[in-house]
């Protein structure tokens, strides 16, 4: 039996995977339903209102269990919330969770794991013979500190839900990623005014191109990374421009060195004077704010968009193999612990494109490994030897990363999803031959 934390999307690829295989588990999620943060009303969520899709759903859906064709190609979280709760009742997924609860502790045993959960204030412990850990990675906000006091109104995006608490105040937006951007977007219609502090430039995509979601478009042709890299910046230039047209610090490092921001709408916006940009903050005494340019401006409420942190509090940092100056575990494939055959990271993974298909091909392969380990095949002791040798390969496809923790656990989609693949094949062509659960399959536009 293997335990599965989490009932976000990638909990549920792992217990469909899991399920497919034949491997038993139980669930647990601190929520009472499905969908993690895509469930607004999940009070340990991050989604906010206005929160859509950033991939469009063609490359973000699970293969076996498309959405909707009335779905726009970027749902709105309360569609992603009803397709994953539709995709945990399809497989019958639900009966296998234990919710509104709390998992306390993970403890390593001499053979397997000890768990410890909680509900309504009461503690039971569990025995597993592995763990499979999908909680996610945006749930921990970073929220590094300010230089200096502010007296107004401080919080992180974490803690945004509606455009209402933005209402008539002078709103700073400080961060550029894709939620920041929303969020000064928001703030556009509701706030007094609109400014966001930028330390370093981006490159901005807009969501459709030729009336086609942006990420649909090329990809039929393999370019050697340099080309791919020169000619999509010059197509980059030619929709949007330069940041430093708007306003914006222009990128010191090239296309997809760092995850794109989504959002056209933001240069829109400070293209008309609605948003003002800014500079890195340097100073905050009281309701005013000093920038690293010199210039000052007082507000009543700053906003940080400054990301999340990596966060497992249930289980001791050093089995994860995560040493104190990594951004992340090392783990291979950011799934396998070098050593540990029955403890796996499921989702620990960004890349742009990967979507939650690229996510549940990973689920396969780790429960094919979990097959493969007890019928004692060659192949799984094939992959403890590579898995312990390549723990800290990392693969970026010639890509020179930036070096942030929120790229510390970024991966090429292709080569990530090539290497997956290999893998699978080896290991499901161990097995003895069987039929996979497959418990039915989901129609095309038919939920």
């Amino acid at each position: 039996m293997h335990a599965i934390i989490g009932a976000g999307p990638m909990g549920l690829a792992t217990a469909r995977q899991l399920q497919r295989y034949g491997i038993s588990f139980v669930g647990f999620d601190l929520h009472a339903d499905v969908g993690g943060l895509w469930d607004i009303n999940n009070p340990h969520s991050t989604m906010y209102e206005s929160a859509h899709l950033i991939s469009s759903k063609g490359t973000t859906q699970f293969t076996e269990f498309p959405m909707l064709d009335e779905v726009a190609p970027y749902p709105h979280h309360s569609e992603m919330r009803r397709y994953f709760r539709d995709y945990a009742e399809h497989f019958g997924l639900y009966t296998h969770y234990q919710f509104s609860t709390r998992v306390v502790d993970i403890q390593r045993l001499d053979k397997g794991w000890k768990l410890i959960s909680e509900r309504d204030g009461v503690q039971r412990e569990w025995l597993f013979d592995g763990v499979l850990i999908a909680n996610g990675t945006l749930h921990t906000p970073n929220q590094p500190a300010l230089p200096g006091t502010f007296s107004g109104e401080l919080m992180h995006s974490s803690a945004y839900r509606s455009a209402a608490v933005l209402e008539g105040k002078r709103v700073l937006v400080i961060g550029c990623g894709n939620s920041a951007c929303d969020i000064a977007v928001d703030a556009v219609h509701r706030a007094a005014s609109v400014d966001i502090s930028v330390r370093r430039g981006y490159y901005f995509l807009p969501k459709f191109t030729l009336g086609r979601p942006t990420d649909t478009l090329g990809g039929a042709i393999k370019l050697p990374r340099p080309l791919k890299q020169f000619l999509d910046g010059l197509l980059v230039r030619a929709l949007v421009g330069k940041p430093s047209q708007y306003g914006l610090p222009n990128p010191d490092y090239k296309l997809y060195e760092s995850h794109p921001v989504m959002n056209s709408l933001v240069l829109h916006y400070l293209g008309h004077g609605d948003i003002k940009a800014r500079r890195d903050v340097a100073k905050v005494q009281g309701q005013q704010v000093t920038f690293s340019d010199g210039e000052q401006a007082v507000y009543d409420l700053i906003l940080q968009g400054t990301g999340y942190k990596l966060n497992y509090p249930f289980v001791d940092r050093a089995h994860l193999n995560w040493p104190t100056n990594a951004g992340a575990p090392q783990l291979y494939l950011n799934v396998f612990h070098p050593e540990y055959d029955d403890l796996f990271m499921m989702g620990m993974v960004e890349a742009s494109g990967l979507g939650w298909q690229g996510r549940n091909e990973q689920a396969e392969m780790v429960a094919l490994y979990i097959k493969n380990l007890q019928t004692g095949s060659t192949a799984a002791k094939d992959l403890q030897k590579v898995k312990r040798e390549r723990a800290s390969m990392r693969l970026d496809g010639g890509y020179q990363y930036l070096q942030l923790e929120r790229m510390a656990y970024y991966v090429h989609k292709d080569s990530y999803r090539h290497c997956i693949a290999q893998h699978s094949r080896v290991l499901r062509a161990a097995l003895p031959a069987q039929k996979t659960n497959n418990n039915g399959t989901h129609a095309k536009g038919g939920l």
